[in-house]
Protein backbone atom coordinates (compact mmCIF):
# COMPACT_ATOMS: atom_id res chain seq x y z
CA UNK A 1 0.00 0.00 0.00
CA UNK A 2 2.58 2.56 0.86
CA UNK A 3 4.43 1.53 -2.33
CA UNK A 4 1.47 2.23 -4.51
CA UNK A 5 1.37 5.11 -2.86
CA UNK A 6 4.43 6.57 -3.35
CA UNK A 7 4.41 5.27 -6.97
CA UNK A 8 1.77 7.49 -7.35
CA UNK A 9 2.54 10.65 -6.17
CA UNK A 10 6.00 10.18 -8.28
CA UNK A 11 3.49 10.04 -11.14
CA UNK A 12 1.14 12.73 -10.16
CA UNK A 13 4.52 14.84 -9.41
CA UNK A 14 6.33 13.97 -12.56
CA UNK A 15 2.99 14.62 -14.22
CA UNK A 16 3.07 18.14 -12.64
CA UNK A 17 6.36 19.12 -13.52
CA UNK A 18 5.57 17.98 -16.99
CA UNK A 19 2.43 20.05 -17.19
CA UNK A 20 4.68 22.82 -15.95
CA UNK A 21 7.19 23.30 -18.06
CA UNK A 22 5.33 22.68 -21.29
CA UNK A 23 2.74 25.91 -20.20
CA UNK A 24 4.80 28.84 -21.05
CA UNK A 25 2.27 31.22 -19.86
CA UNK A 26 2.07 29.71 -16.49
CA UNK A 27 5.34 28.34 -16.13
CA UNK A 28 6.54 31.86 -14.25
CA UNK A 29 3.46 31.79 -11.75
CA UNK A 30 2.63 28.30 -10.78
CA UNK A 31 4.55 25.15 -9.12
CA UNK A 32 3.07 22.02 -7.69
CA UNK A 33 -0.32 22.86 -5.76
CA UNK A 34 -1.24 25.79 -7.62
CA UNK A 35 0.98 28.35 -5.41
CA UNK A 36 2.52 31.10 -6.94
CA UNK A 37 6.06 30.35 -7.83
CA UNK A 38 7.02 32.98 -5.57
CA UNK A 39 5.28 33.36 -1.90
CA UNK A 40 5.70 37.11 -2.08
CA UNK A 41 3.75 39.11 -5.14
CA UNK A 42 3.26 42.42 -5.32
CA UNK A 43 -0.66 41.03 -4.74
CA UNK A 44 0.42 39.47 -1.45
CA UNK A 45 2.84 41.85 0.12
CA UNK A 46 1.58 44.24 3.10
CA UNK A 47 -0.33 47.22 0.70
CA UNK A 48 1.14 49.77 3.53
CA UNK A 49 4.31 49.13 1.27
CA UNK A 50 3.23 49.52 -1.74
CA UNK A 51 1.44 52.98 -0.57
CA UNK A 52 4.62 54.05 1.19
CA UNK A 53 6.33 56.14 -1.28
CA UNK A 54 10.06 58.00 -0.66
CA UNK A 55 10.65 60.80 -3.92
CA UNK A 56 14.09 61.13 -3.05
CA UNK A 57 15.50 58.26 -3.60
CA UNK A 58 12.79 57.42 -6.22
CA UNK A 59 12.67 56.63 -10.02
CA UNK A 60 14.95 60.08 -11.15
CA UNK A 61 17.43 59.00 -8.69
CA UNK A 62 17.54 55.01 -9.63
CA UNK A 63 17.82 56.38 -13.41
CA UNK A 64 20.76 58.35 -12.44
CA UNK A 65 22.75 55.88 -10.83
CA UNK A 66 22.14 54.15 -14.18
CA UNK A 67 23.58 57.19 -16.27
CA UNK A 68 26.04 56.79 -13.73
CA UNK A 69 27.31 53.73 -14.02
CA UNK A 70 27.09 54.19 -18.22
CA UNK A 71 29.55 56.89 -17.92
CA UNK A 72 32.06 54.79 -16.19
CA UNK A 73 32.15 52.46 -19.58
CA UNK A 74 31.51 54.71 -22.07
CA UNK A 75 32.06 58.28 -20.94
CA UNK A 76 31.55 59.66 -24.57
CA UNK A 77 28.11 58.49 -24.40
CA UNK A 78 26.67 61.11 -22.49
CA UNK A 79 26.55 65.21 -22.74
CA UNK A 80 28.07 66.01 -19.28
CA UNK A 81 30.63 64.01 -17.77
CA UNK A 82 29.10 63.39 -14.21
CA UNK A 83 26.05 63.23 -12.16
CA UNK A 84 25.39 65.77 -9.45
CA UNK A 85 23.17 64.38 -6.66
CA UNK A 86 21.16 67.50 -6.03
CA UNK A 87 18.01 65.09 -4.41
CA UNK A 88 19.42 64.59 -0.70
CA UNK A 89 20.78 66.43 2.06
CA UNK A 90 24.04 64.49 2.39
CA UNK A 91 27.02 67.14 2.69
CA UNK A 92 29.82 65.12 2.64
CA UNK A 93 28.99 63.26 -0.31
CA UNK A 94 29.38 66.75 -2.05
CA UNK A 95 33.06 67.91 -1.03
CA UNK A 96 32.17 69.03 2.59
CA UNK A 97 34.63 68.33 5.20
CA UNK A 98 33.81 66.72 8.10
CA UNK A 99 34.33 68.83 11.80
CA UNK A 100 38.27 68.03 12.89
CA UNK A 101 37.21 67.95 16.53
CA UNK A 102 34.35 65.66 16.01
CA UNK A 103 36.34 63.64 14.05
CA UNK A 104 39.09 63.50 16.74
CA UNK A 105 37.12 62.66 19.42
CA UNK A 106 35.73 60.00 17.59
CA UNK A 107 38.98 58.46 16.57
CA UNK A 108 40.00 58.06 19.96
CA UNK A 109 36.99 56.94 21.31
CA UNK A 110 37.06 53.77 18.69
CA UNK A 111 40.47 53.32 19.22
CA UNK A 112 41.29 53.97 23.08
CA UNK A 113 44.63 52.44 23.01
CA UNK A 114 45.74 55.97 21.15
CA UNK A 115 45.73 57.60 24.77
CA UNK A 116 48.47 55.86 25.83
CA UNK A 117 50.30 56.46 23.31
CA UNK A 118 52.50 59.57 23.60
CA UNK A 119 53.12 60.89 20.02
CA UNK A 120 49.16 61.52 20.26
CA UNK A 121 49.43 64.83 21.67
CA UNK A 122 51.37 66.11 18.85
CA UNK A 123 48.70 64.80 16.71
CA UNK A 124 45.63 65.08 18.84
CA UNK A 125 44.23 68.82 20.30
CA UNK A 126 44.40 68.37 24.32
CA UNK A 127 40.49 69.10 24.27
CA UNK A 128 39.84 66.17 22.25
CA UNK A 129 41.84 64.09 24.44
CA UNK A 130 40.25 65.26 27.51
CA UNK A 131 36.84 64.93 25.90
CA UNK A 132 37.64 61.35 24.54
CA UNK A 133 38.88 60.36 28.13
CA UNK A 134 35.09 61.98 29.78
CA UNK A 135 33.26 60.01 27.34
CA UNK A 136 34.68 56.67 27.76
CA UNK A 137 34.09 57.04 31.28
CA UNK A 138 30.93 57.12 30.98
CA UNK A 139 30.56 54.29 28.77
CA UNK A 140 30.28 50.37 30.39
CA UNK A 141 33.66 49.33 29.71
CA UNK A 142 34.74 51.69 27.70
CA UNK A 143 32.98 49.58 25.09
CA UNK A 144 31.99 51.60 21.73
CA UNK A 145 31.60 47.97 20.05
CA UNK A 146 28.95 47.05 22.57
CA UNK A 147 25.31 47.60 22.72
CA UNK A 148 24.35 50.32 25.25
CA UNK A 149 20.62 51.14 27.09
CA UNK A 150 17.89 51.13 24.39
CA UNK A 151 17.63 54.59 25.22
CA UNK A 152 21.41 55.40 24.94
CA UNK A 153 24.47 56.09 26.60
CA UNK A 154 23.30 57.54 30.14
CA UNK A 155 27.06 59.82 30.29
CA UNK A 156 25.51 60.68 26.88
CA UNK A 157 22.24 61.25 27.24
CA UNK A 158 23.37 63.68 30.60
CA UNK A 159 25.75 65.50 28.04
CA UNK A 160 22.72 66.48 25.28
CA UNK A 161 20.50 67.01 28.05
CA UNK A 162 23.02 69.79 29.23
CA UNK A 163 23.44 71.36 25.93
CA UNK A 164 19.71 71.38 25.04
CA UNK A 165 19.54 72.85 28.46
CA UNK A 166 22.37 75.95 27.58
CA UNK A 167 20.81 76.75 24.03
CA UNK A 168 17.10 77.50 25.54
CA UNK A 169 17.63 78.18 28.86
CA UNK A 170 15.23 75.87 30.55
CA UNK A 171 15.70 72.64 32.18
CA UNK A 172 16.26 69.29 30.20
CA UNK A 173 15.77 65.59 31.18
CA UNK A 174 18.39 63.06 30.06
CA UNK A 175 15.04 60.53 30.86
CA UNK A 176 13.07 62.29 27.89
CA UNK A 177 15.87 61.88 25.42
CA UNK A 178 16.11 58.61 22.99
CA UNK A 179 19.24 58.76 21.22
CA UNK A 180 18.11 57.30 17.40
CA UNK A 181 19.88 56.45 13.97
CA UNK A 182 19.35 60.15 12.73
CA UNK A 183 16.15 61.16 13.13
CA UNK A 184 13.76 58.83 11.13
CA UNK A 185 13.65 56.20 13.81
CA UNK A 186 12.16 58.54 16.43
CA UNK A 187 9.97 59.68 13.77
CA UNK A 188 9.13 55.93 12.85
CA UNK A 189 8.80 55.41 16.46
CA UNK A 190 6.18 57.97 17.34
CA UNK A 191 4.34 57.36 14.24
CA UNK A 192 3.99 53.57 15.56
CA UNK A 193 2.99 54.99 19.37
CA UNK A 194 -0.28 58.02 17.38
CA UNK A 195 -1.73 55.52 14.92
CA UNK A 196 -3.85 52.92 15.74
CA UNK A 197 -5.57 52.61 12.34
CA UNK A 198 -6.60 54.58 9.31
CA UNK A 199 -8.88 56.92 11.40
CA UNK A 200 -5.82 58.15 13.52
CA UNK A 201 -4.96 61.25 11.08
CA UNK A 202 -1.55 63.45 11.37
CA UNK A 203 -1.07 66.69 10.42
CA UNK A 204 1.26 67.59 7.40
CA UNK A 205 2.84 70.70 5.61
CA UNK A 206 2.51 70.27 2.05
CA UNK A 207 4.98 70.81 0.82
CA UNK A 208 6.71 68.36 3.69
CA UNK A 209 9.38 65.88 3.59
CA UNK A 210 8.62 62.42 2.54
CA UNK A 211 9.59 60.57 5.53
CA UNK A 212 5.94 61.83 7.06
CA UNK A 213 3.67 60.33 4.04
CA UNK A 214 5.70 57.66 4.25
CA UNK A 215 5.85 56.98 7.72
CA UNK A 216 1.96 57.63 7.82
CA UNK A 217 1.33 55.23 5.18
CA UNK A 218 3.59 52.40 6.94
CA UNK A 219 1.73 52.72 10.02
CA UNK A 220 -2.45 52.58 8.47
CA UNK A 221 -2.29 56.33 9.08
CA UNK A 222 -4.16 59.37 7.56
CA UNK A 223 -2.10 62.42 6.34
CA UNK A 224 -3.78 65.61 6.95
CA UNK A 225 -2.74 68.15 4.48
CA UNK A 226 -2.22 72.24 5.44
CA UNK A 227 -0.68 74.09 3.14
CA UNK A 228 2.08 76.53 3.35
CA UNK A 229 1.46 79.66 1.70
CA UNK A 230 4.28 80.13 -1.02
CA UNK A 231 2.90 83.76 -1.76
CA UNK A 232 4.02 84.32 1.50
CA UNK A 233 7.51 82.54 1.53
CA UNK A 234 6.03 79.73 2.26
CA UNK A 235 4.42 80.76 5.17
CA UNK A 236 2.44 78.68 7.52
CA UNK A 237 -1.04 80.02 8.21
CA UNK A 238 -3.24 79.10 11.87
CA UNK A 239 -6.14 79.43 9.84
CA UNK A 240 -5.59 77.33 7.11
CA UNK A 241 -3.54 74.55 9.83
CA UNK A 242 -7.61 75.03 11.67
CA UNK A 243 -9.47 74.59 8.79
CA UNK A 244 -8.20 71.53 7.46
CA UNK A 245 -8.40 70.16 11.25
CA UNK A 246 -12.02 70.73 11.30
CA UNK A 247 -13.11 69.30 7.67
CA UNK A 248 -10.41 66.04 8.94
CA UNK A 249 -12.59 65.58 12.08
CA UNK A 250 -16.24 66.44 10.41
CA UNK A 251 -15.04 63.55 8.35
CA UNK A 252 -14.08 60.57 10.94
CA UNK A 253 -10.76 61.65 11.28
CA UNK A 254 -9.18 61.47 14.92
CA UNK A 255 -6.54 63.89 14.12
CA UNK A 256 -3.67 63.25 16.76
CA UNK A 257 -0.46 65.35 16.39
CA UNK A 258 1.15 68.00 13.83
CA UNK A 259 4.26 68.11 12.25
CA UNK A 260 6.64 71.50 12.25
CA UNK A 261 9.59 71.63 10.00
CA UNK A 262 11.58 74.26 11.01
CA UNK A 263 13.64 75.44 9.46
CA UNK A 264 11.40 73.84 6.46
CA UNK A 265 12.48 71.10 3.69
CA UNK A 266 12.03 71.34 1.34
CA UNK A 267 10.63 75.05 1.17
CA UNK A 268 13.71 76.69 3.45
CA UNK A 269 11.50 79.20 5.24
CA UNK A 270 12.59 79.78 9.44
CA UNK A 271 9.13 80.39 11.39
CA UNK A 272 9.26 83.55 13.45
CA UNK A 273 8.89 83.83 17.12
CA UNK A 274 4.82 84.97 16.95
CA UNK A 275 4.33 81.91 14.63
CA UNK A 276 5.39 79.37 16.75
CA UNK A 277 3.66 81.21 19.90
CA UNK A 278 0.65 80.59 17.62
CA UNK A 279 1.25 77.08 16.92
CA UNK A 280 1.69 76.10 20.47
CA UNK A 281 -1.81 77.88 21.51
CA UNK A 282 -3.04 75.95 18.79
CA UNK A 283 -2.08 72.63 19.86
CA UNK A 284 -2.64 73.29 23.50
CA UNK A 285 -6.28 74.00 23.04
CA UNK A 286 -6.70 71.51 20.22
CA UNK A 287 -4.95 68.81 22.20
CA UNK A 288 -2.59 67.70 19.57
CA UNK A 289 0.78 66.16 20.11
CA UNK A 290 3.47 68.48 18.43
CA UNK A 291 5.91 66.79 16.68
CA UNK A 292 8.43 69.27 16.16
CA UNK A 293 11.61 68.29 13.31
CA UNK A 294 14.24 71.01 14.01
CA UNK A 295 17.23 69.19 12.34
CA UNK A 296 18.60 72.12 10.18
CA UNK A 297 18.42 74.04 13.74
CA UNK A 298 22.29 75.52 12.85
CA UNK A 299 21.19 76.31 9.31
CA UNK A 300 20.08 79.49 9.25
CA UNK A 301 20.69 82.09 6.30
CA UNK A 302 18.55 84.89 6.37
CA UNK A 303 19.97 87.99 8.56
CA UNK A 304 16.53 88.73 10.40
CA UNK A 305 15.41 85.05 11.28
CA UNK A 306 16.75 82.70 14.24
CA UNK A 307 16.43 79.62 15.32
CA UNK A 308 13.75 79.14 18.51
CA UNK A 309 13.24 75.75 19.56
CA UNK A 310 9.80 74.59 20.16
CA UNK A 311 9.86 73.30 24.04
CA UNK A 312 12.02 77.07 24.82
CA UNK A 313 8.89 79.08 23.00
CA UNK A 314 6.26 76.28 24.90
CA UNK A 315 8.45 76.85 28.41
CA UNK A 316 8.88 80.88 27.70
CA UNK A 317 5.04 80.63 27.72
CA UNK A 318 4.62 79.36 30.71
CA UNK A 319 3.46 75.76 29.51
CA UNK A 320 4.70 73.05 31.14
CA UNK A 321 5.10 68.90 31.10
CA UNK A 322 1.22 69.03 31.82
CA UNK A 323 0.11 71.38 29.30
CA UNK A 324 1.41 70.08 25.61
CA UNK A 325 2.65 66.86 24.52
CA UNK A 326 6.00 67.92 22.46
CA UNK A 327 8.74 65.79 20.64
CA UNK A 328 11.59 67.57 19.42
CA UNK A 329 13.80 65.87 16.83
CA UNK A 330 17.62 66.72 16.41
CA UNK A 331 19.64 64.63 13.98
CA UNK A 332 24.02 64.58 13.17
CA UNK A 333 23.28 64.66 9.52
CA UNK A 334 22.35 68.30 8.81
CA UNK A 335 23.40 71.90 10.34
CA UNK A 336 27.17 72.27 9.50
CA UNK A 337 28.03 68.89 11.19
CA UNK A 338 26.58 66.80 7.94
CA UNK A 339 27.68 63.39 9.66
CA UNK A 340 25.00 61.62 7.14
CA UNK A 341 26.58 58.24 7.44
CA UNK A 342 27.05 58.16 11.02
CA UNK A 343 23.64 57.69 11.81
CA UNK A 344 22.97 59.71 14.43
CA UNK A 345 20.40 61.95 16.53
CA UNK A 346 17.51 62.27 19.50
CA UNK A 347 14.49 63.00 20.34
CA UNK A 348 13.42 65.20 23.32
CA UNK A 349 10.01 63.47 24.36
CA UNK A 350 8.47 66.05 27.07
CA UNK A 351 4.41 65.96 28.40
CA UNK A 352 3.75 62.16 28.01
CA UNK A 353 2.64 60.14 30.90
CA UNK A 354 5.04 57.93 32.24
CA UNK A 355 2.99 54.41 31.13
CA UNK A 356 2.79 55.88 27.49
CA UNK A 357 6.68 56.60 28.02
CA UNK A 358 7.39 53.08 29.28
CA UNK A 359 5.63 51.77 25.82
CA UNK A 360 7.79 54.32 23.96
CA UNK A 361 10.44 52.76 25.55
CA UNK A 362 9.47 49.15 24.56
CA UNK A 363 9.28 50.32 21.34
CA UNK A 364 13.08 51.44 21.21
CA UNK A 365 13.89 48.51 22.70
CA UNK A 366 12.56 46.15 20.02
CA UNK A 367 15.65 47.24 18.10
CA UNK A 368 18.20 47.22 20.78
CA UNK A 369 19.75 50.58 20.72
CA UNK A 370 21.43 53.23 18.16
CA UNK A 371 24.95 53.18 17.25
CA UNK A 372 27.68 54.44 19.36
CA UNK A 373 29.40 56.24 17.07
CA UNK A 374 26.36 58.38 16.33
CA UNK A 375 25.45 59.06 20.18
CA UNK A 376 28.91 59.81 20.67
CA UNK A 377 28.78 62.51 18.02
CA UNK A 378 25.52 63.82 18.53
CA UNK A 379 26.62 64.65 22.59
CA UNK A 380 29.80 66.73 20.45
CA UNK A 381 27.00 68.40 18.13
CA UNK A 382 25.03 69.86 21.67
CA UNK A 383 28.46 70.61 23.60
CA UNK A 384 31.17 71.94 21.14
CA UNK A 385 34.23 73.29 22.28
CA UNK A 386 34.36 75.78 24.92
CA UNK A 387 36.23 79.54 24.70
CA UNK A 388 39.45 78.67 26.21
CA UNK A 389 39.74 75.10 24.50
CA UNK A 390 42.68 73.93 22.18
CA UNK A 391 39.95 73.28 19.36
CA UNK A 392 38.00 76.31 19.90
CA UNK A 393 39.48 78.59 17.00
CA UNK A 394 40.00 75.86 14.74
CA UNK A 395 36.19 74.94 14.94
CA UNK A 396 34.48 77.96 15.26
CA UNK A 397 36.75 78.77 12.37
CA UNK A 398 35.18 75.59 10.14
CA UNK A 399 31.65 76.33 11.41
CA UNK A 400 31.43 79.75 10.18
CA UNK A 401 32.90 78.80 6.65
CA UNK A 402 30.62 76.17 6.01
CA UNK A 403 27.73 78.08 7.04
CA UNK A 404 28.77 81.24 5.21
CA UNK A 405 29.15 79.12 1.97
CA UNK A 406 26.09 77.68 2.19
CA UNK A 407 23.98 80.90 2.57
CA UNK A 408 26.02 82.33 -0.21
CA UNK A 409 25.15 78.75 -2.68
CA UNK A 410 21.64 79.54 -1.28
CA UNK A 411 21.81 82.95 -2.20
CA UNK A 412 23.63 82.05 -5.96
CA UNK A 413 20.80 79.50 -6.81
CA UNK A 414 18.18 81.33 -5.70
CA UNK A 415 19.02 84.46 -8.13
CA UNK A 416 20.06 82.63 -10.53
CA UNK A 417 16.86 80.49 -10.83
CA UNK A 418 14.51 83.36 -10.55
CA UNK A 419 16.09 85.05 -13.63
CA UNK A 420 15.01 82.04 -15.84
CA UNK A 421 12.02 82.29 -17.45
CA UNK A 422 8.59 80.41 -16.09
CA UNK A 423 10.55 80.15 -12.14
CA UNK A 424 9.82 81.58 -8.81
CA UNK A 425 11.76 81.12 -6.03
CA UNK A 426 11.19 82.28 -2.64
CA UNK A 427 14.80 83.14 -0.63
CA UNK A 428 16.37 80.20 1.42
CA UNK A 429 16.29 81.54 4.79
CA UNK A 430 17.52 78.82 5.96
CA UNK A 431 17.99 74.82 5.99
CA UNK A 432 19.56 72.96 2.87
CA UNK A 433 17.15 73.61 -0.03
CA UNK A 434 15.49 75.82 -3.15
CA UNK A 435 11.60 74.79 -4.12
CA UNK A 436 11.48 76.74 -6.78
CA UNK A 437 7.86 76.79 -8.75
CA UNK A 438 8.37 75.95 -12.83
CA UNK A 439 5.22 77.64 -14.54
CA UNK A 440 5.03 75.08 -17.70
CA UNK A 441 4.06 75.02 -20.96
CA UNK A 442 1.07 73.21 -21.96
CA UNK A 443 2.51 71.62 -24.38
CA UNK A 444 5.31 70.25 -21.62
CA UNK A 445 2.43 69.39 -19.73
CA UNK A 446 0.63 67.21 -22.74
CA UNK A 447 4.18 65.81 -23.92
CA UNK A 448 4.38 64.48 -20.19
CA UNK A 449 1.28 62.80 -20.10
CA UNK A 450 1.67 61.61 -23.14
CA UNK A 451 4.70 59.61 -21.19
CA UNK A 452 2.60 58.93 -18.17
CA UNK A 453 4.79 60.97 -16.29
CA UNK A 454 3.63 63.80 -13.90
CA UNK A 455 4.99 67.08 -15.30
CA UNK A 456 7.43 68.27 -12.90
CA UNK A 457 9.30 64.31 -13.09
CA UNK A 458 9.23 64.89 -16.91
CA UNK A 459 10.85 68.32 -16.72
CA UNK A 460 13.33 66.71 -13.92
CA UNK A 461 14.02 63.57 -16.09
CA UNK A 462 14.85 65.50 -19.16
CA UNK A 463 17.25 67.94 -16.43
CA UNK A 464 18.93 64.65 -15.38
CA UNK A 465 19.31 63.35 -19.07
CA UNK A 466 20.53 66.63 -20.40
CA UNK A 467 22.95 67.78 -17.26
CA UNK A 468 23.22 65.24 -15.22
CA UNK A 469 21.79 67.10 -12.62
CA UNK A 470 19.75 64.86 -10.40
CA UNK A 471 16.85 67.41 -8.76
CA UNK A 472 13.71 66.06 -6.87
CA UNK A 473 10.29 66.80 -8.84
CA UNK A 474 7.92 68.89 -6.16
CA UNK A 475 5.32 66.57 -6.91
CA UNK A 476 7.34 64.02 -4.47
CA UNK A 477 6.76 66.35 -1.74
CA UNK A 478 3.22 67.57 -2.25
CA UNK A 479 2.33 70.89 -3.51
CA UNK A 480 -1.07 73.05 -4.53
CA UNK A 481 -2.77 71.14 -7.56
CA UNK A 482 -2.04 72.38 -10.64
CA UNK A 483 1.77 73.63 -9.49
CA UNK A 484 4.75 72.23 -10.60
CA UNK A 485 8.14 72.84 -8.35
CA UNK A 486 11.49 70.66 -7.90
CA UNK A 487 14.16 70.64 -4.93
CA UNK A 488 17.48 71.33 -5.40
CA UNK A 489 20.11 71.16 -1.92
CA UNK A 490 22.78 73.93 -2.30
CA UNK A 491 25.12 71.94 -1.39
CA UNK A 492 27.55 71.21 -4.17
CA UNK A 493 30.88 73.26 -3.56
CA UNK A 494 30.95 77.03 -4.24
CA UNK A 495 33.69 76.34 -7.29
CA UNK A 496 31.05 73.65 -8.72
CA UNK A 497 27.77 76.41 -8.35
CA UNK A 498 28.63 78.46 -11.81
CA UNK A 499 28.93 75.67 -14.10
CA UNK A 500 25.38 73.84 -12.42
CA UNK A 501 24.04 77.41 -13.25
CA UNK A 502 25.12 77.32 -16.50
CA UNK A 503 23.97 74.09 -17.36
CA UNK A 504 20.68 74.41 -16.06
CA UNK A 505 20.07 77.36 -17.83
CA UNK A 506 21.15 76.28 -20.90
CA UNK A 507 18.96 73.25 -20.50
CA UNK A 508 15.96 75.43 -19.42
CA UNK A 509 16.26 78.08 -22.48
CA UNK A 510 16.10 74.97 -24.78
CA UNK A 511 13.42 73.12 -22.98
CA UNK A 512 11.12 76.00 -23.15
CA UNK A 513 11.68 76.84 -27.37
CA UNK A 514 11.07 73.17 -27.50
CA UNK A 515 7.77 73.14 -25.37
CA UNK A 516 6.66 76.94 -25.77
CA UNK A 517 3.02 77.03 -26.65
Amino acid sequence: MRRFVADRFRRIAAQAMANNFSSSSNASKQCLGGYPSSPLTLETINPKVLKCEYAVRGAIVAHAQRLQEELQTKQSSLPFDEIIYCNIGNPQSLGQQAVTFFREVLALCDHPALLDKDETHGIFSSDSISRAWQILDGIPGRATGAYSHSQGIKALRDAIAAGIAERDGFPSNSEDLFLTDGASPGVHMMMQLLIRSEKDGILCPIPQYPLYSASIALNGGTLVPYYLNEATGWGLEISEVKQQLEEARLNGTDVRAIVIINPGNPTGQVLSKENQVGIVEFCKNEGLVLLADEVYQENIYADNKKFHSFKKIARSMGYGEKDICLVSFQSISKGYYGECGKRGGYMEVTGLDKDVKDQLYKVASVNLCSNISGQILASLVMNPPKSGDESFELFYAERDSILSSLARRAKTLVDALNQLEGFTCNEAEGAMYVFPRIHLPQKAIKAAEAVNMVPDAFYCQRLLEATGIVVVAGSGFGQVPGTWHFRSTILPQEDKMPAIVSRLTTFHQKFMEEFRD
